[in-house]
C-alpha cells in the first residue's frame, strides 16, 4: 500500500453550516444525464433540505485522469452530521475519533454512548466511486476498537476485523486505513472489535458512495437514515449492550419520536431515501404513508430497472441497506415508521401486565393515600399514555408514546418520523403542519349526513 505525499493541491471543502442540499442521481432509472458537475460535495450538518434551485453545486479538483466526476448533491442526514475531509496529494483524507458521547435520543432521554467525532451515530461519510480515500482513526475510548467498512470492497488488510485483519487499535493509538473506492451505493461502517458491546453503544455510521458516472433522472432529495435499537432502562444513563430481545428505544439516525426531524420536500421532486440497519437483532419493515415507491438498491448496489419492484413497505434486514425512490406528487404530512408495532413505542418492557379490559372501579381512590397521584392505566390500551407528559416520570425516561400533532397527540414513538411534502417551500427547515384543502379532511359525521346516507348508529 502506498502513501501519497502531501502537496499544495487545493483542498476539498470541509464543512458548510447551511442546510443540507439534495443530491443528484446515483445510477438512475432511465436515461443518462448530460450534466458534468463536480466531485467535491459540500459537507454539512444534517438539517432539513432547501429547495434544489437555491443550493449551489460544489466544485472540487479533477481526478488523476483530468476529469472531474459527474455532479451530485450531498445526501441529507436528518438529525445527523457529515464527516469533513480534505484533499492531500489527490487523496481524500478523513479523521474519525472513537470516543464517549453524551447523546439525547428525545427530549427527556439522554445517555452516555460511544460514537465518533462527538456524534451518535457517527457522521456520515460521503465519497465518489474511484476516489482514493485515507481514514485516520484515533481511539479515545477506554477499550480497544477497530473500524469495519461494511459492504465496502477493500483489500483484506483494510477490512477492520480485530485479530483477523489487523491488531486492534488500543486506547490512545491512531491507525490509518487507505484504499480506492471501486463501487457505488449505500454502505455502512462500524466497530468490529467486541462489536456486541461497541455497536450496541452506538459505534455505527453510514458510508455513501456516489457513482462516478450516474445515469437517469437526477434526484432532487437524497435522504440517509440509519436504523438502530437500544435498551435503556428508566433511570439509567447507559445503553445495555447485553440485551438480546427486549429493546425499548428504536431510532432513526439515533433519535426516537418525537425527537426525529421531518423529511421536507417540494411537490414534484424526485426523492431517494436510503435506509441502513445496524440493529443488534431486529429487521425493520419501514412503511411510508401516501406513496408507492420502487426499491432501487440493496447493499449490493443498484437493482436493474427491469428487476425493481413497487412497494409501500420496505423490509430492511439487520446488517443491510435498502434504497427507495418516488416522485413526491401528493402534498401533506405523511407518516414513515417501522411497522413492527412495538418499535413505535418508547421504553416498553416485556413485564408489563395486561390491563386491557380491567375495570378499576374505586381502586384509584383507595390507593392514593398510599401513592399520591396513582392512576390505573392501560385498561383501554396505550393511547392515553400520549397525554401523560404532565405526570411525574422516572428519571431519564420519556413517555411510551406521544408527540404533539395538529389535532391531537400522535400516539406513536420510537422509529417514527414524517415526510412533509409542500407545493412551495418558503424557507429552510420544518414548514409546520399541513392544512388540508376543504373537503379533504376526515371529520365528525353530522346527524343529517347519517340520515341522508341511511346510516343507523
Amino acid at each position: 500500500m502506498s502513501t501519497m505525499k502531501p502537496t499544495d493541491e487545493p483542498q476539498g471543502p470541509v464543512e458548510d453550516t447551511r442546510s443540507e442540499s439534495p443530491s443528484l442521481t446515483r445510477r438512475g432509472l432511465l436515461a443518462r444525464t448530460g450534466a458534468t458537475l463536480a466531485t467535491g460535495a459540500l459537507l454539512m450538518h444534517g438539517r432539513a433540505a432547501q429547495a434544489q434551485s437555491s443550493v449551489p453545486v460544489a466544485k472540487a479538483p479533477a481526478d488523476a485522469g483530468g476529469n472531474a466526476s459527474r455532479g451530485y448533491r450531498p445526501v441529507v442526514v436528518p438529525n445527523g452530521a457529515k464527516l469533513p475531509w480534505k484533499y492531500v496529494g489527490g487523496v481524500k483524507v478523513f479523521h474519525l475519533v472513537a470516543q464517549e458521547v453524551e447523546h439525547e435520543f428525545a427530549p427527556g432521554l439522554k445517555a452516555t454512548c460511544w460514537g465518533y467525532n462527538g456524534h451518535v451515530h457517527g457522521p456520515t461519510i460521503e465519497v465518489v466511486e474511484g476516489d482514493r480515500v485515507r481514514f485516520y482513526v484515533t481511539n479515545r475510548l477506554p477499550a480497544s476498537t477497530t473500524v469495519h467498512w461494511h459492504g465496502v470492497l477493500t483489500p483484506s488488510g483494510m477490512d477492520g476485523v480485530g485479530g483477523l485483519n489487523q491488531k486492534a487499535i488500543a486506547p490512545g493509538e491512531t491507525y490509518r486505513y487507505e484504499f480506492t473506492v471501486r463501487q457505488s451505493g449505500t454502505c455502512m461502517y462500524h466497530s468490529h472489535h467486541d462489536e456486541m458491546t461497541q455497536m450496541a453503544l452506538g459505534m455505527v455510521g453510514l458510508f455513501i458512495i456516489h457513482p462516478r458516472k450516474p445515469v437517469g433522472p437526477r434526484v432532487d432529495r437524497d435522504f440517509a437514515i440509519m436504523l438502530h435499537e437500544w435498551r435503556i432502562d428508566p433511570g439509567t444513563r447507559r445503553p445495555d449492550p447485553n440485551e438480546m430481545t427486549d429493546f425499548n428505544i428504536l431510532t432513526m439516525n439515533a433519535k426516537a419520536f418525537p425527537g426525529t426531524e421531518p423529511l421536507v420536500v417540494r411537490k414534484g421532486e424526485r426523492v431517494r431515501i436510503r435506509f441502513g440497519n445496524l440493529s443488534a437483532m431486529d429487521h425493520h419493515p419501514i412503511h411510508l404513508h401516501g406513496y408507492q415507491f420502487r426499491i432501487t438498491d440493496t447493499d449490493g448496489g443498484r437493482i436493474p430497472e427491469s428487476a425493481q419492484w413497487p412497494e409501500t413497505t420496505v423490509l430492511v434486514p439487520t446488517g443491510s441497506t435498502r434504497t427507495i425512490e418516488f416522485v413526491a406528487d401528493e402534498p401533506g404530512d405523511w407518516a414513515m415508521h417501522c411497522h413492527m408495532t412495538h418499535h413505535v413505542m418508547n421504553q416498553m418492557g416485556h413485564d408489563l401486565p395486561n390491563m386491557v379490559g380491567v375495570k378499576p372501579g374505586g381502586l384509584d381512590a383507595k390507593v392514593r393515600p398510599l401513592l399520591p397521584g396513582y392512576m390505573t392505566m392501560g385498561q383501554t390500551g396505550m393511547g392515553d399514555m400520549a397525554g401523560m407528559h404532565h405526570m411525574p416520570m422516572p428519571a431519564n425516561s420519556i413517555p411510551m408514546v406521544g408527540g404533539k400533532g395538529p389535532y391531537d397527540e400522535i400516539t406513536m414513538g420510537g422509529m417514527f418520523t414524517l415526510l412533509k411534502v409542500r407545493d412551495r417551500l418558503e424557507a429552510e427547515g420544518d414548514p409546520g403542519w399541513y392544512t388540508p384543502p376543504p373537503g379533504t379532511l376526515a371529520q365528525l359525521a353530522h346527524a343529517d349526513e347519517l340520515r341522508r346516507d341511511g346510516i343507523d348508529v
